[in-house]
């Protein structure tokens, strides 16, 4: 049984983000931003009880800007997703998670040494150049429960 339901168009559109978000850091990278992308859909806590799709999580706004900035700026996202993508894609949605995104929520690129906190919530390792949060702990149980 897979995490979250998805459709063939979800590991696409899923894979485009990966490669766009972190293409720079390998196939193991890109398995971490996976890995957020399906927390997120998985989540109902937070920022995150109104996105149950893959689709709704890649283009969730916040604060009048899309969650992801790759829908933004385009770059690779709007390139055709890649059979090598689309496989990690397509692991992530079935069963892959692991530290230090095997709960996260967020990650970002701080082009300096990771912060302690971010927007309040926990650091929970780095993998390369983006830092990874974890939802403090209570504020959200479906992620570490499953939904």
């Amino acid at each position: 049984m897979p995490r979250v339901k998805y459709t063939d168009a979800d590991v696409a559109l899923m894979a485009r983000m990966m490669r766009a978000e972190a293409e720079g850091e390998g196939k193991q990278g890109m398995l971490y931003v996976g890995n957020v992308i399906v927390n997120r859909a998985k989540a109902e806590c937070l920022d995150f009880k109104q996105v149950r799709t893959i689709r709704q999580v890649i283009f969730q706004v916040q604060g009048g800007n899309y969650s992801f900035e790759a829908v933004q700026k385009g770059n690779l996202f709007y390139n055709r997703a890649r059979s090598v993508e689309k496989k990690l894609a397509k692991k992530n949605l079935d069963y892959w998670a692991q530290h230090p995104a095997k709960f996260a929520l967020w990650y970002f690129n701080p082009y300096a040494p990771c912060p302690p906190t971010w927007y309040d919530q926990p650091f929970a390792g780095q993998f390369k150049q983006h830092c990874y949060y974890e939802p403090a702990a209570g504020t959200c149980a479906s992620v570490y429960t499953g939904g």
